[in-house]
């Protein structure tokens, strides 16, 4: 830091605690800087010389002598030069590269000799200086440079409440980040899929939110997104639950700010926004309620107000939104006419919490315009624009540290540089935002409820890591190597443990018109299935292999008992549909869900 600037001279720029490290190609952080003459760890070198005066347009454009030059400058020709310009002897024996300074180098130890190397070579040319000509100069970083220093390698997908952005996080940013322990305490990074519950919240706090929300509420699950990330890390889903939805919270431990423990029980057919807020509940219920609802094991929340997306989207200077019509909501504020549109601060709240002026005026609706807002983030975010500016990217680490709350397992500025860096592989084309499917509710028409029909093959498509943009690897089915009895020789008992309902006396029928010899109804299983399962003895390898092929079963399903006088028994888990289909996710979203991808810059409100 510049001894003119912000402290002394000794004072060190968070922007050059950024060193380059070639062993992994990335630039990390350095907290204790070196000496000015030490060499760094990777090799770098800061000065933290005074800033140097301005020169004159003429030493501006001098040019630095090339190599040999100075001791020529030290000879006949230089000292002619010299002495039409008044200089003393005295003053060229301390000139950097001349004879007398060679002499006087060369007596020096090694050390103290690179270091007046160094001096020498410090771009100190003819009249540079003046008296002072032994000043270090000041190493000088483009942009771009200085850009990379801050961010290189940081920059990760970080959802927030109605906004998407990548942050610039480093160690100084800790004490901005909240955090609130839900019982897990999950990595920052796993090497399998990553699902993180992303919630906004309605809480009225903050600078200028008074008009927005409902007057005293403690912050309810306003927004909340599911996002996952597949296990290659090739593509993300995110998925938009209504807050307006109808179902079930369960009961769930949370801990109060004075560190005790409660329980709060659970509660059947209610909002889902409720999930949060309500009761002393925290984002743990919030945790609790989405994995009951999809059955997809969370592994970190993060959490924001109406700060969030003021600041954020101010910080990267602004995020463009498109209109089909105008729009003039008096409960958002929100006035916009037909078009294009770069929204932030304020009217950036006013777009993502608009619904009565847009299609019917629901939720559903205000979600599409939400969608809208978070893709057209992503791509401001990964535009070169963006991560190579310091100024927007100092504005949005401080924004995006102090608008979070998080888990524990997440909860530092390390831990939140390493989930970036891991989510950072996703490729924008890949990202794909969808809408939980959902049916108007008959007993209340300002709620919904759950399209089970089609929700629970978009929610196995998320458990078992398929990307909804339909171009998913397709991995060749193991089938059971044994061969296959005749059908007739079947007999099997069928359990329901996990299927729709009466799912196992449907398949017993379906497999006896098919010339099956024997199967019967069990009705329910003890417990759940989150897979279908054929269990065996090893006398009938052959029988399973026959009753496998009819119901298109993987060769996983099938486990061999040890006990070789039980029979077979079929227990239909949760991946069960109908007998003759292949249990599991499906390869492509069912019809009629609300998709859009991130990548794509056409899509504008109706």
């Amino acid at each position: 830091m510049d001894a003119q600037g912000r402290g002394h001279a000794g004072d060190v720029d968070p922007a050059d605690q950024w060193v380059f490290n070639p062993n992994t190609g990335s630039y990390e952080l350095r907290l204790n800087p070196v000496a000015d003459d030490s060499q760094s760890r990777y090799g770098s070198r800061r000065t933290s010389a005074p800033r140097q005066r301005s020169s004159s347009p003429d030493e501006r454009t001098s040019t630095p002598a090339e190599p040999g030059a100075g001791e020529r400058s030290g000879g006949r020709t230089g000292d002619r030069v010299r002495s039409r310009t008044g200089e003393r002897a005295s003053e060229r024996a301390d000139r950097p590269g001349s004879r007398s300074a060679r002499r006087a180098e060369a007596k020096l130890p090694a050390q103290r000799r690179a270091r007046a190397s160094e001096r020498s070579g410090s771009a100190e040319g003819p009249g540079r200086g003046g008296g002072r000509g032994r000043r270090k100069a000041k190493r000088q970083l483009s942009g771009k440079q200085k850009a990379l220093r801050i961010g290189g390698g940081v920059v990760g997908l970080v959802l927030v409440g109605g906004c998407i952005a990548g942050t610039v996080l480093y160690q100084k940013l800790n004490g901005n980040i909240n955090k609130i322990d839900v019982g897990e305490n999950n990595p920052a990074v796993t090497d399998g899929p990553v699902n993180i519950l992303v919630i906004g919240t309605d809480a009225r706090s903050g600078k200028g939110n008074t008009g927005y929300g409902d007057k005293g509420s403690v912050g309810h699950a306003d927004t909340t997104l599911l996002f996952h990330v597949s296990e290659d890390r090739s593509n993300a889903t995110a998925l938009s639950i209504p807050r307006d939805m109808i179902t079930d919270i369960p009961q769930c431990e949370t801990t109060l700010e004075n560190g005790e423990k409660k329980i709060i029980p659970g509660e059947q057919g209610v909002r889902f926004n409720t999930s949060l807020g309500q009761a002393d509940r925290n984002p743990k219920c919030t945790w609790d309620t989405v994995e009951k609802l999809t059955g997809v094991q969370i592994h970190h929340f993060m959490m924001a107000d109406f700060n969030a997306v003021k600041e954020l989207s101010t910080a990267i200077g602004g995020v463009e939104v498109c209109t089909r019509k105008p729009i003039n909501d008096p409960k958002s504020h929100l006035k916009l006419k037909a078009g294009k549109h770069v929204v932030e601060g304020e009217q950036a709240l006013a777009f993502v919490r608009t619904r009565h002026a847009v299609g019917f005026g629901s939720d559903l609706d205000r979600i599409k315009l939400q969608q809208q807002f978070l893709s057209s983030m992503i791509r401001k975010m990964k535009s070169s624009g963006t991560l190579t500016s310091p100024s927007k990217l100092f504005k949005l680490s401080n924004a995006a540290t102090k608008a979070l709350t998080v888990d524990t397992g997440i909860g530092s500025v390390k831990k939140l540089m390493d989930l970036a860096n891991d989510l950072k592989r996703v490729n924008i084309k890949n990202i794909t935002f969808a809408t939980v499917p959902v049916v108007d509710n008959p007993n209340d028409p300002a709620t919904v409820v759950l399209n089970r029909q089609k929700a629970e093959p978009l929610f196995e498509m998320v458990r078992e890591d398929k990307s909804l943009t339909g171009k998913n690897k397709k991995k060749k089915a193991d089938k059971p190597k044994a061969k296959k009895a005749p059908a007739s020789e079947v007999n099997v008992s069928i359990l329901n443990g996990g299927g729709p309902s009466g799912a196992a006396a449907t398949t017993a029928d379906w497999l006896l018109n098919r010339g099956v010899g024997q199967a019967a109804s069990g009705g329910n299983a003890a417990q759940q299935l989150s897979k279908t399962r054929l269990e065996f003895p090893p006398s009938q390898e052959g029988e399973a292999a026959r009753l496998a092929d009819m119901l298109k079963l993987p060769a996983s399903a099938l486990k061999k008992t040890e006990d070789s006088g039980s029979s077979m028994t079929l227990t239909l888990g949760k991946d069960f549909s109908e007998p003759g289909k292949s249990p599991g996710a499906p390869d492509k979203a069912p019809s009629g869900v609300d998709k859009v991808r991130a990548n794509d810059k056409n899509v504008c409100a109706k």
